[in-house]
């Protein structure tokens, strides 16, 4: 397959952005809630997400509010990354909380999904996890509707920071995205999480 019209993965037209370089601050700043808010109705429960077991920590866990959200693809971008298969984290080896990015395609059923769980997170319902934000992946070429792009707005002010990934004709067909050479926005992603984590991990220190 060729990688002309795929933008995850077109060659770099300048210097890949190297991964341990901070972005200016104001790139990954946090715009919406950090933390769960008082008075957040919690969603029914059948509409929650799981929480899994995990035996060891990472650096970031991807959590897909849906299937085919991309949470693998996405997870595969770092070796300190891991997909939590659809579920909240729960390392069960640390009282330390687990960071996370939400994950779901741009289409109604998936900014439905990514809104239950933020809804969940911020009602307080998993204090075991710190989410970092949400990253939507597109669901098919082209401008995404008007009516999706202002319910992603409302769903996305519900979060510290919201991620748009364009579309992928390779992701579709299972193919990893390499991040040495993918589209600028996904490596853009890359360097703001690397930089959050960092600069998080320098804070607890």
């Amino acid at each position: 397959m060729t990688t002309e019209h795929n933008p995850w993965v077109s060659p770099p037209l300048t210097p890949v952005v190297e991964m341990d370089v901070v972005p200016d601050a104001a790139s990954w700043k946090t715009r919406g809630p950090a933390t769960p808010q008082l008075g957040v109705p919690a969603p029914d429960r059948a509409d929650q997400l799981a929480t899994r077991a995990f035996s060891r920590e990472a650096d970031l866990f991807v959590v897909g509010v849906h299937g085919g959200a991309g949470e693998s693809s996405l997870a595969a971008l770092s070796s300190n990354w891991v997909a939590s298969d659809h579920a909240w984290p729960h390392v069960t080896t640390s009282n330390s909380r687990s960071r996370v990015v939400i994950v779901a395609r741009s289409n109604m059923q998936g900014l439905l999904a990514a809104q239950r769980a933020a809804t969940q997170w911020g009602s307080g319902l998993v204090p075991s996890v710190d989410v970092l934000g949400l990253v939507v992946v597109a669901d098919a070429p082209g401008k995404l509707p008007r009516p999706l792009r202002d319910f992603a707005a409302i769903v996305g002010g519900g979060v510290p920071r919201v991620w748009n990934m364009p579309w992928s004709e390779a992701l579709r067909l299972g193919e990893q995205p390499d991040p040495t050479t993918a589209h600028k926005d996904v490596r853009a992603l890359v360097t703001d999480l690397t930089a959050i984590l960092t600069g998080a991990s320098r804070t607890n220190n």
